[in-house]
C-alpha cells in the first residue's frame, strides 16, 4: 500500500514540474517575442525619423522648392508631403526628392498650389478649383500712369522746341540781309542755321519720347542733345540691353544722321 502510494506520489510531482518547467518556458517566449516586437517598433520609428529628416533636409536645400513650406511626416516608409506651392514645378520637384530619399517606400502628394496670380478653393466633390485673379484694372493703370507721363514729357518737348524756335526766330532777325559767294550766289546763311535748329529740337523730342514710351529704357535718366542731326546720349543705364535699345530708337529716329554713345552701364 505505501508502496503504491510513494509511487502517485512520485508520479504527481513528476507531472507538477513537467507543467511548471512548460509554463516557464512559454512565458519566456512570450517575454522574447514583445522584446523582439517592441525593438522593431523601435527601429522603425528611428528609421521614419530619420527619412523625414533627410527629406526635409533635401527640400531646404533645393532652390526650386519652398522647404520652409512643406510638411513633411513619415509612417513606415510612406512619406506625406502637404503644405503650399507656388507652381506645378515646385511640387513635381518636391515629389521627386522625396521619392529619391533612400529609405522611402512611396510619396503621398497633398501640396497645394497657392500663386500669387490663383487662388483655389475645394468645391462639393473635393476637386480643387483655381481661380485667376484679374488684373486688368491694375495693368490699365499702370498703362494710364506711363501715357500720363509719356505725354507731359512730350508736352514739355514740345515747349522746349517752341522755346528754341523763338530763340532762332530772334537770330534770323539780326541776320537778314543775304550773303553772297564769290559766284554771286545769294547763300542760306542764318534761314539754313535757324531751320537746322528747328529740326534738331523737334529730333530730341522724338528721341525722347520714344525713350519714355518703351518700357525697356529708363527714359526719365537719358539726357538727349541734337546738333545738326547728330544725336548724343548721356546718363545712366542699368544693362547691356538698355543702352543697346536707347541707341536703337534714337538711330531709327527720323531726321537723325548718327548717334553718339555717352551712356554709362550702372
Amino acid at each position: 500500500m505505501l508502496k503504491r502510494m510513494s509511487v502517485v506520489f512520485c508520479g504527481v510531482a513528476v507531472m507538477l514540474t513537467t507543467a511548471g518547467y512548460a509554463a516557464a518556458q512559454t512565458a519566456t517566449q512570450e517575454a522574447k517575442d514583445k522584446t523582439k516586437a517592441a525593438a522593431h517598433k523601435t527601429a522603425d520609428a528611428t528609421t521614419d525619423a530619420s527619412i523625414t529628416s533627410a527629406v526635409k533636409t533635401k527640400l531646404l536645400a533645393d532652390k526650386t522648392v519652398g522647404g520652409l513650406k512643406i510638411d513633411v511626416d513619415t509612417n513606415d516608409g510612406v512619406v506625406t508631403l502637404s503644405g503650399n506651392v507656388r507652381s506645378a514645378a515646385e511640387r513635381s520637384e518636391a515629389v521627386r526628392l522625396a521619392r529619391n530619399t533612400k529609405g522611402v517606400k512611396s510619396v503621398t502628394n497633398k501640396l497645394v498650389m497657392d500663386t500669387a496670380a490663383t487662388t483655389g478653393h475645394t468645391d462639393s466633390d473635393g476637386k480643387l478649383k483655381v481661380e485667376v485673379k484679374d488684373d486688368t484694372k491694375e495693368s490699365a493703370e499702370k498703362v494710364k500712369d506711363a501715357s500720363k507721363k509719356a505725354a507731359e514729357k512730350t508736352k514739355e518737348g514740345a515747349k522746349k522746341t517752341s522755346d528754341a524756335v523763338k530763340n532762332t526766330k530772334v537770330e534770323v532777325k539780326d541776320d537778314t540781309t543775304p550773303k553772297l559767294d564769290k559766284a554771286g550766289h545769294a547763300t542760306k546763311g542764318a534761314a539754313v542755321h535757324a531751320k537746322d535748329a528747328t529740326e534738331d529740337a523737334a529730333i530730341t523730342s522724338a528721341v525722347k519720347t520714344k525713350f519714355l514710351a518703351d518700357t525697356t529704357v529708363g527714359g526719365l535718366k537719358i539726357d538727349v542733345d541734337t546738333n545738326n542731326g547728330v544725336v548724343t546720349l548721356t546718363g545712366p543705364v542699368k544693362s547691356a540691353a538698355e543702352k543697346a535699345e536707347a541707341i536703337r530708337l534714337a538711330k531709327n529716329t527720323t531726321g537723325v544722321k548718327s548717334v553718339v554713345d555717352k551712356l554709362k552701364i550702372q
